[in-house]
């Protein structure tokens, strides 16, 4: 559930050439106060496909050796950061295993983002990074994802709704990926 002062309407716009700068901005703060946690730092989720439609949310992946929940939630709650408190904010489901993580939402009034904390080894680390990479490669997929996801913006602009229907089409697009990254050799980096 988004805070208080979060939106829970969804907007896919077009690509904007400025979310990479974006996601440096969030990135520098994070390295910032996590110099000895933060295993990589990687720019995930649609803002991170150049020429994909998204919501205007940058989306952060911080890969770390494990996840020591009250340390973190210190130390991003130290520069503002509120940690997400939903369940599914603090696990999730990837390849029928269930791996930790954590997700933080940026202080008051700041660019909105998601930042998810994974395990750097954990599969769910892996699914962000496959999804970016995948939908880098190939482009009809990219133009096909990301016009499927404004059009559900439009028809269900409900947040928790949006997401609900999103997901079974992203296992698809899952199961696409995971046959191009057998095709491939693509590995983690």
């Amino acid at each position: 559930m988004p805070f208080a002062d979060e939106s829970v309407s969804v907007a896919v716009v077009s690509y904007r050439p400025d979310w990479p700068a974006a996601f440096e901005v969030l990135a520098a703060q994070i390295r910032a106060v996590l110099s000895d946690q933060a295993t990589v730092i990687d720019h995930v989720g649609s803002t991170s496909v150049p020429g994909l439609a998204a919501k205007d949310c940058i989306d952060v992946q911080v890969r770390v050796p494990s996840i020591d929940e009250e340390r973190l939630v210190a130390l991003f709650g130290g520069i503002g950061f509120r940690c997400r408190p939903e369940p599914w904010n603090r696990a999730e489901l990837t390849g029928g295993r269930e791996y930790r993580k954590l997700v933080f939402a940026p202080p008051i009034g700041a660019r909105i983002a998601n930042v998810h904390v994974r395990e750097r080894d954990g599969g769910n680390a892996r699914f962000a990074l496959l999804f970016r990479d995948y939908l880098r490669s190939d482009s009809d997929v990219r133009q096909a994802w990301g016009a499927f996801k404004q059009r559900l913006a439009v028809s269900v602009p409900n947040l928790l709704d949006y997401g609900q229907i999103k997901s079974p089409a992203t296992e698809v697009l899952m199961a696409s990926a995971e046959r191009w990254a057998a095709e491939v050799g693509w590995r983690i980096s």
